[in-house]
């Protein structure tokens, strides 16, 4: 099973400033998957801006897998948190836990 940190989401009180931000201090572009999320093109690493209502508070790395529930039942053996369950997004399934130091992070797998 590997685990790689592939994305990156930024939290947003304000998506619009946020994108426009981004856009013009960085010529990222940006790809919309709906009012309140964008991810993010040419950022070096994949990424988005979420301004949905409940978004984490600060930046969520986001590791990637290709067994989600073994790559949960690890987070919980090594005294990581749950913080937001198993949930479906259009990129594939996640679910979002809190390491013992405190740093909130999500575990994903792709739909493709």
């Amino acid at each position: 099973m590997a685990f790689t940190i592939d994305y990156l989401e930024f939290p947003s009180g304000d998506g619009s400033a946020s994108r426009k931000f981004f856009a013009e201090a960085f010529d990222w572009g940006l790809i919309d998957y709906g009012p309140t999320y964008s991810g993010l093109d040419g950022a070096g690493i994949d990424g988005g801006i979420d301004a949905t209502d409940g978004r984490v508070a600060a930046p969520l790395a986001v590791i990637r897998t290709d067994d989600l529930d073994a790559a949960e039942a690890r987070v919980k053996v090594a005294g990581g948190t749950i913080t937001r369950p198993q949930f479906d997004f259009p990129g594939g399934r996640r679910f979002h836990f809190r390491e013992p130091g405190g740093c909130e992070l999500a575990v994903y797998v792709s739909r493709e």
